[in-house]
């Protein structure tokens, strides 16, 4: 059964209210520094209306239009990596005591997260992490603490930036899965529809009125026009034109030529997951601490094995972030690690396009 309401746009802070009154911290998107990020929210009014983002390769800018739209952007400079695989994490502490060493492991209480503005590609990757994360005989402890105490309101995009490519990942623009509430907007408000038990729950709550027909037919034509996009991977496995070019460094030079091995790519990437261990001491040396922090294929420490620098030039760096992006995800997790969400393309200093260098590949291996 369709559980769905209609929610006038000036009651859009009742969403906020009824999370709150179930004891979630809300978080939501903010203008931060000129792009938007999600952030803590005291309330609905806290979240800009009237943003539009216009993004390109290696270009980003919000534009303040004429409505009182509050999710016409297309995306946050983050997805919701942050707030699950957070980038500094204490894992345990040894502390010396009389006759040895107490290893202590460090337990926390994540507060119950609500997270309006959830993109479709957001998702998937969330899909993503939650694999890496969670499946196996040794799930991250924190990580899943953060997940059971995240519920999520996802937004359907209505349009697509230039950098999107998500229908050819199959990941979006419209939300199919893993969100509690799911909203599309509308100039007049809103269509809420519940996406699990606890999304029926807070719809139950709100002051919606029926869904006419025409709300139907506008949000459908909305959510058809986000599908036009300039950009689309040339397939959604791409393992053997990339491991045709694994050991033929000339398929990697040109964007090698470019690349400044910054990390930009992964770090907004919200499906990354590299991290390295660091072991911290204070000058006494009473206790060791070790902190889980993200990490990067780009950097030379990340590959560095006895001695050695394994992927030491921009090559080898790109081929392993790209091959192991779309092909080696495929082995690992029955399918590709990219949904399209298009911010390594926005947010690279130097604008390479995941997609052009995708097609450029596949074309130099087809023609040698």
């Amino acid at each position: 059964m369709d559980q769905s309401v209609f929610l006038p746009q000036g009651d859009f802070g009742q969403i906020f209210e009824r999370l709150r009154e179930a004891g979630y911290r809300v978080v939501g998107p903010a203008e931060q520094e000129g792009a938007l990020t999600y952030d803590v929210l005291e309330s609905a009014d806290d979240i800009p209306v009237g943003l539009v983002d216009r993004q390109a390769p290696g270009h980003y800018r919000l534009e303040q239009q004429n409505h009182r739209r509050r999710f016409d952007w297309v995306g946050t400079a983050q997805g919701l990596k942050p707030w699950l695989f957070v980038a500094e994490q204490p894992l345990w502490v040894a502390r010396e005591v009389e006759g040895g060493l107490r290893f202590e492991e460090v337990r926390e209480t994540p507060v119950p997260t609500a997270v309006i503005g959830v993109r479709a590609c957001d998702l998937a990757a969330l899909a993503l992490q939650d694999r890496h994360f969670l499946d196996g005989d040794y799930p991250d402890p924190h990580y899943r603490a953060r997940r059971e105490s995240l519920l999520l309101v996802a937004v359907n995009c209505h349009r697509s930036a230039d950098t999107c490519f998500c229908v050819s990942t199959g990941d979006g623009p419209e939300v199919t899965f893993g969100a509690d509430l799911v909203l599309d907007e509308l100039d007049q408000g809103y269509l809420v529809k519940a996406g699990s038990e606890r999304g029926a729950e807070l719809l139950a709550r709100l002051p919606g009125r029926p869904v006419r027909g025409w709300h139907k037919r506008r949000a459908k034509a909305l959510r058809k026009q986000a599908r036009t996009q300039q950009r689309a991977l040339p397939s959604r496995d791409l393992r053997g034109p990339l491991y045709a070019a694994r050991d033929d460094m000339r398929h990697w030079q040109p964007v090698a030529e470019r690349c400044l091995t910054c990390g930009n790519c992964a770090a907004v990437c919200p499906t990354c997951f590299c991290h390295r261990v660091d072991e911290e001491s204070p000058l006494d040396g009473s206790l060791s601490r070790a902190v889980r922090r993200w990490d990067t294929c780009f950097n030379d420490e990340h590959s560095y094995l006895v001695g050695h620098v394994v992927r030491k030039s921009a090559e080898h760096k790109y081929r392993q972030w790209l091959t192991h992006k779309l092909a080696i995800w495929h082995d690992q997790y029955d399918r590709s690690g990219c949904t399209g969400c298009g911010r390594c393309i926005t947010w690279c200093p130097v604008g390479i396009d995941i997609v052009e260098e995708a097609e450029r590949l596949c074309r130099e291996v087809g023609e040698s």
